[in-house]
């Protein structure tokens, strides 16, 4: 199975919780995600590590050890546009994020019900 992942879904792969499992799960061949989307995930490194009482360099390089395939905004261009209509003005942040999902007809996996045809870590099962 491939799947395109949010930024919630990594954070929380950071911090152990059950995206962990799913994101090693040995049916996931791989997971695909937009520079946009990792930079938000480093953008909330530093909190994490506060709110975790961890060392940023620690969440960092969990961050760095996710085993994600990013993609190039180039690939997914041409439906930026569409994503931004089905999204922008609710959450401009998740605009790249929906638009490679969109380009690649892969599901998208958010904790986030506002993103529509998402897989949620329930449907995604460990066992």
């Amino acid at each position: 199975m491939r799947l395109v992942a949010d930024a919630n879904v990594l954070l929380s792969a950071v911090l152990g919780g059950r995206a962990n499992l799913i994101l090693r799960h040995r049916l996931i061949e791989e997971i695909l995600t937009t520079k946009a989307t990792l930079s938000e995930v480093e953008e909330y490194a530093a909190q994490l590590a506060r709110k975790k009482r961890l060392a940023l360099d620690v969440v960092l390089m969990a961050v760095a050890a996710l085993p994600l395939t990013m993609v190039d905004q180039a690939t997914y261009r041409a439906s930026l546009p569409d994503a931004k209509r089905r999204i922008g003005r609710r959450d401009p942040d998740d605009i790249e994020i929906l638009a490679l999902a969109l380009h690649t007809g892969l599901p998208l996996w958010s904790k986030r019900g506002r993103l529509r045809n998402c897989y949620s870590e329930t449907e995604l099962r460990t066992d």
